[in-house]
């Protein structure tokens, strides 16, 4: 195994774990791979994510399985920049597109679709 480089901050951050089920058909599976690649992301998506304050966000997928991890600052408010996300140009269209490949209400937005996992595991001080 490769493993992934993290970046570094001045200083501690906050750390959130989520999941999501996508479809399990291979073709649809191979779509949402793609929309999710370098080359045809969408910038005012990744834009947006960084203007509420996220600092990285990462999807790592296994079978039909997503997980994603989003790292943030301290004072970070989860439902707070949800709510900006939501406001922000071309996020509504996104989570439109993307419900296809989630099996999920196309006026869903990315905190109703994604659920919180609790982390149950840390090598502890």
């Amino acid at each position: 195994m490769e493993g992934n480089i993290q970046k570094q901050y001045a200083g501690p951050t906050k750390r959130y774990v989520q999941y999501l089920e996508v479809s399990d058909d291979p073709a649809l599976l191979s779509e949402y791979l793609k929309w999710h690649s370098e080359p045809y992301h969408w910038k005012e998506i990744r834009d947006g994510i960084r203007e509420v304050g996220i600092l990285e966000m990462e999807i790592y997928l296994i079978a039909n399985r997503l997980v994603m991890i989003v790292d943030a600052p301290l004072d970070f408010d989860w439902q707070q920049a949800m709510n900006r996300l939501a406001t922000l140009p071309r996020q509504a269209e996104w989570e439109a597109f993307v419900s296809k490949f989630q099996n999920c209400p196309a006026d869903s937005r990315s905190d109703e679709k994604w659920k919180p996992m609790q982390r149950i595991f840390h090598l502890y001080e």
